[in-house]
């Protein structure tokens, strides 16, 4: 199949977004079907920054199409596709020719995929990624939370009308697109977790591990705790200052470990100086996806808060490498953990946060069998057991198109 992946979130740009379709089409690639992502140009400084450090587009085994675009006046790390580039990528598409049009984003790259694949009458596959009706707010503050979340409920319900077959990454954004007034099932597809992401080299891991000593001498024989992640506002990071301080009356020599960048780490860090942690706290900035397994493989226990995450593919990358994990049970956690598997799924609330926490490092039994449990229940989450589901899902919407032409035809 040809398939043409639509969004407007790719590298280096770093979301899930970004993950899901750089791991989908990787995989696809391999199984031998032709991949064309659709996506938006970044700035010089950008492309060198992250993820330019290790691929480039003409490297990668599929074909990007980078539409011209402008900065964002609410968020520094995105971009907006230009709408005077219709014909740009239209005139790219019809070079291309899919079979199918899959959609992972809404704004201005997905609508050029919805209206290529009207426009050309192919296929269309969406995938809800992002509940945009509760990430609106923390970026258009200056818009009433109301209007923001009616805007972001709208604007997710464009595509959903409009696509052959809906594709949900958990049973909560599922259950949502009933709630939408969608009359339809949506296929429950998680992102995949590539093998790439658990490769480990002992070499590799000295340097790395070396490293972090050096730059912070402080964490040396201190158990810690691991955040990997972007750095927002809507991770809910703070919590965890109150939660190291409550852990810290039991064992003084805990460190938490952010990994990651993102627009609130300078904050974040004022933050924790403000709190006095500074001596406890560290953050590495960006990491490159390679390198993450030696911060999940160093780390005593995987800490994570986040109150409205989609899917959570941090909290699976960390269960693999046989990390325990403690994490908040909203949104796509409760998907993921399902419970207390693999570590301990809490409430908001930073006292069983923290107990939950003290259990794992207080109890070197527990703490194994966590974490074999975490590796056992997150291989369900491996990319190569995923993909099939979703040629199937590309191979219905072949299907589902072709049958409601031939009754717009009799």
């Amino acid at each position: 199949m040809k398939i043409a992946m639509f969004t407007d979130a790719y590298y280096p740009r770093i979301n899930g977004v970004t993950v899901s379709v750089h791991s989908y089409a990787e995989e696809l690639s391999k199984l031998g079907h032709e991949i064309a992502i659709v996506c938006l140009e970044y700035t010089e400084e950008q492309q060198k920054s992250s993820f330019f450090d290790e691929a480039s587009d003409d490297t990668l085994p599929f074909k990007i199409i980078r539409i011209p675009s402008s900065r964002v006046v609410f968020s520094k790390e995105d971009r907006m596709g230009r709408l005077d580039k219709w014909h740009f990528v239209k005139k790219a598409m019809d070079a291309f020719k899919p079979d199918v049009v899959h959609i992972n984003s809404e704004f201005v790259a997905g609508y050029f995929g919805a209206i290529y694949a009207r426009h050309r009458k192919i296929p269309s596959v969406f995938t809800f990624h992002t509940l945009w009706e509760d990430y609106l707010s923390n970026y258009m503050t200056y818009v009433p939370k109301r209007s923001s979340r009616k805007l972001g409920k709208e604007v997710v319900r464009f595509y959903l009308k409009r696509t052959d077959v809906i594709i949900a990454p958990t049973k909560r954004i599922a259950e949502v697109v009933k709630e939408y007034g969608i009359d339809r099932e949506a296929h429950i597809l998680p992102t995949g977790i590539p093998s790439s992401k658990l490769a480990f080299s002992k070499k590799q891991n000295n340097i790395v591990i070396n490293t972090m000593n050096k730059k912070f001498p402080s964490i040396k024989g201190k158990k810690i705790l691991l955040y990997v992640g972007r750095v927002v506002k809507e991770k809910n990071l703070e919590f965890l200052f109150d939660v190291l301080k409550e852990i810290q009356k039991s064992i003084p020599k805990t460190a938490l470990l952010f990994v990651g960048g993102g627009p609130s780490l300078e904050e974040l860090k004022e933050k924790s100086r403000e709190l006095g942690l500074e001596k406890s706290v560290f953050f590495t900035g960006y990491i490159e996806g390679s390198n993450l397994i030696y911060f999940y493989k160093k780390a005593d226990v995987f800490t994570f808060p986040s109150k409205t995450e989609t899917q959570g593919l941090v909290t699976v990358e960390a269960m693999l490498s046989g990390l325990p994990v403690v994490a908040i049970g909203e949104m796509g956690t409760v998907d993921v953990m399902q419970g207390d598997n693999g570590g301990f799924m809490v409430k908001d609330d930073k006292a069983e946060f923290a107990g939950r926490v003290l259990d794992l490092l207080n109890d070197k039994k527990l703490h194994v069998e966590k974490s074999k449990e975490a590796i056992e229940w997150a291989s369900k989450w491996k990319i190569s057991s995923l993909t099939p589901s979703l040629i199937e899902c590309y191979r219905q919407a072949i299907e589902i198109h072709s049958s409601k032409h031939r009754k717009q035809e009799d």
